[in-house]
C-alpha cells in the first residue's frame, strides 16, 4: 500500500518539542565487527518538516580490504586514491552538527561513525539519533519486514542502486519525510536516543568502546582499559517466561545475545541487567529471547533457538524494547 506522500500536519499542529532538523545518513563498511571500517558516506540535510536543504556524498578508504565487495560494489582500486576518514572528517561534522541522526538501523551507523571519529581522536557533534525502523513500528506501517527496500516500496520510493551510500540515503530520505509528518500529524512522539561519545583507547590496540567522559578517562575507568572483570549479581525477578510479539518484555526474562553487535556487547548486557533482565551466557529451554544481527547464522545458540522455539529479534528491536520494560 502507497502511503500518500502529500499527507503533512498543519503548521499550527506541529510538535513544538520536534527536532529542528536531521542528517539522514547511510554508511557502507568493510563489514560488520568492532573494528570494520567505513568505505563511504552520504548525508542528506533535511529542515524540521523532513524537506531536503542538501546533499553530500565521499568514498573513504578503509586503510584495508574492502570486504564484501559484491554488495556494496567498492574495490581496493576505487578506495585506494580516496581520502582517509580524518580528511574527511570536519565536512562530515559540519553536516551532522546540531541535527538529529536519521538511519535505517541507527545503532549502527552511529556506531561506525562514532569508531571512527574515535579513531580520529575527535568526537562526532551528534547528540540524538533516530532510527527509521523504530520509527516505522511506532506508526504501525504495516510492512512485510523491516528492510529499507520494504519501507521505500510503502512510500512510493524507487530505489536505483541498492546499498550504495548515497542512493540509500536519498531513498531514506524520501521515505522519512512522510513518516515524519504522519507521526506529526498523529501525535506520535518521536523514538529519540542518545548518542554516547566513544573514546579510542591508548594500551593494547583495543577497539573504541562507548561511555562518558570522566575523571578518570573515557567512561569513568583508568585509561588504557575498560570494565574490571566482574560477576553480575543474580538477576532478583523470577523468569516470567519466553517473550511474546508484540508485548513489551518484562523483568526477570532470560536474554542471550549471538554474534556481533553494533553496541559494545557489555554495555548492551549492561543496559539488560539495569532494566531488570537476566543475561545467559548460554542458550537452554528457559531463555526467553535470543538477540541476533544475523538469525541465519550457524552458531551453536542460533540452532539451538530454532529447537527449543525461541523467540529471536535483532539488536534494533531488543534497544526498542529496552525502553519499556514492565515491572516484575
Amino acid at each position: 500500500m502507497l502511503e500518500d506522500l502529500t499527507t503533512a500536519a498543519s503548521p499550527a499542529s506541529w510538535p513544538a518539542a520536534y527536532p529542528q532538523g536531521y542528517a539522514v545518513v547511510d554508511v557502507e563498511t568493510t563489514g560488520l565487527a568492532r573494528d570494520d571500517r567505513i568505505i563511504s558516506a552520504a548525508v542528506y540535510r533535511l529542515d524540521a518538516r523532513g524537506e531536503v536543504e542538501d546533499h553530500w556524498y565521499t568514498m573513504v578508504n578503509p586503510e584495508r580490504d574492502p570486504g564484501p565487495v559484491w554488495i556494496h560494489g567498492l574495490t581496493d582500486d576505487m578506495l585506494r586514491s580516496a581520502p582517509l576518514f580524518p580528511e574527511i572528517a570536519e565536512e562530515f561534522a559540519a553536516r551532522l552538527d546540531g541535527r538529529v541522526l536519521v538511519a535505517h538501523n541507527a545503532v549502527f551507523d552511529w556506531s561506525m561513525i562514532a569508531r571512527e571519529y574515535a579513531r580520529a581522536r575527535r568526537e562526532a557533534p551528534v547528540r540524538q539519533r533516530l532510527c527509521t525502523i523504530a520509527l516505522a513500528k511506532e506508526l504501525g506501517l504495516p510492512l512485510p519486514n523491516h528492510k529499507l527496500e520494504s519501507l521505500a516500496a510503502h512510500f512510493g520510493v524507487v530505489q536505483q542502486r541498492a546499498h550504495h551510500a548515497l542512493d540509500d540515503a536519498r531513498v531514506l530520505a524520501e521515505a522519512f519525510r512522510p513518516s515524519l509528518r504522519a507521526a506529526a500529524r498523529d501525535g506520535v512522539r518521536l523514538p529519540l536516543l542518545e548518542c554516547l561519545p566513544l573514546k579510542e583507547w591508548s594500551g593494547g590496540g583495543a577497539a573504541p568502546r562507548i561511555g562518558r567522559q570522566g575523571a578518570h578517562g573515557s567512561g569513568g575507568y583508568p585509561s588504557g582499559s575498560w570494565r574490571p572483570s566482574r560477576k553480575r549479581p543474580a538477576c532478583p525477578y523470577p523468569n516470567p517466561g519466553r517473550y511474546e510479539s508484540g508485548k513489551p518484555l518484562k523483568q526477570g526474562m532470560r536474554v542471550a545475545f549471538s554474534g556481533d553487535t553494533s553496541v559494545d556487547r557489555e554495555l548492551l548486557e549492561d543496559r539488560a541487567v539495569e532494566a531488570g533482565l537476566h543475561v545467559a551466557t548460554s542458550l537452554s529451554r528457559l531463555t526467553s529471547l535470543l538477540v541476533t544481527n544475523d538469525p541465519e547464522a550457524g552458531t551453536s545458540k542460533v540452532v539451538k533457538a530454532r529447537q527449543f522455539g525461541t523467540p529471536v529479534i535483532d539488536e534494533a528491536a531488543f534497544g526498542q524494547l529496552l525502553r519499556d520494560v514492565e515491572p516484575a
